[in-house]
């Protein structure tokens, strides 16, 4: 007989696990402090039925991933058709007079010349403005999964690393003026060590920027480069990408969206600006 079924023998008792070490653990959730100011998520873009769906995903994710929080979203200008949906200088006039300015997170990959111009007429020390998304790794992820999903780019499940891929070289195509440009070559660094295929950072902002792009691709040995676009969605139409793409002979992946790892890097960029500290 086993001591477990022995009545005199006390029944085991389980003790706490310690917590999970490694790059597999779950991080913990950072706690916010009281009365910690809302997250306003600025969209450089107009508030369209796509830019108002991927806002509220984002969001969503957000909530989610830090119950309690206080999060919207504003855009470059407001919608008729929805009460709810306000123009960025509206939503920051608003919070101010009520005494309750909140932190702007750009739903952005990177800087945007279009925001800035929204932002210039409040006072940084008042109104608290985080950089943009980017560049990042997660980013980088990002677009590469978008990619696979448009049959450019293979990954295997586990590390998201290519095995093979049918473009052989990239444009990166970025909205938001110089800066932006500049910083998603960071980005494109990164993507072109995930592909193992040249990345070439490009802006939709100038039809000579892409086609410069393409061109460099193709006179470095690319036979079938891919357009991948840098940006959330909601910047550049559809129609706009599509005739990008047309015009330089080159299938063109989906734009990042709601991609869960934008949440993450909204949400870490607004506990920074709290001064806490968010493993992303």
């Amino acid at each position: 007989m086993s001591t477990a079924a022995t009545p005199s023998t006390p029944l085991p008792v389980r003790t706490p696990s310690a917590r999970a070490r490694g790059r597999h653990r779950r991080p913990e959730r950072p706690e916010l402090p009281a009365g910690a100011p809302a997250l306003l998520l600025a969209v450089p873009a107009q508030a369209s039925p796509d830019a108002r769906r991927l806002a509220e995903e984002v969001a969503t994710l957000i909530r989610l991933d830090q119950p309690g929080i206080e999060v919207s979203a504003a855009y470059l200008t407001a919608s008729e058709d929805a009460d709810d949906c306000v123009a960025l200088t509206d939503a920051l006039g608003a919070a101010l007079e009520a005494e309750a300015a909140p932190i702007v997170v750009p739903l952005s990959p990177g800087p945007s010349t279009d925001l800035d111009a929204a932002l210039s007429g409040f006072d940084p020390a008042v109104v608290r403005r985080t950089d943009a998304l980017g560049p990042h790794p997660l980013l980088a992820e990002a677009v590469h999964v978008r990619l696979s999903e448009a049959g450019l780019a293979r990954a295997d499940r586990a590390r998201l690393f290519a095995i093979n891929t049918s473009a052989d070289g990239i444009v990166l195509a970025s909205t938001g003026g110089a800066e932006a440009l500049e910083l998603a070559e960071v980005t494109g660094v990164l993507l072109a060590a995930r592909l193992a295929v040249p990345v070439v950072a490009a802006s939709l902002d100038s039809a000579e920027s892409i086609a410069a792009a393409v061109t460099h691709l193709r006179d470095t040995g690319c036979v079938q480069p891919a357009l991948a676009p840098y940006l959330l969605g909601p910047e550049v139409s559809v129609d706009v990408l599509k005739a990008v793409a047309d015009a330089i002979e080159c299938p063109v992946a989906e734009p990042l969206g709601a991609y869960p790892a934008i949440a993450r890097l909204a949400l870490g960029l607004y506990l920074a600006a709290l001064g806490i500290d968010a493993e992303m």
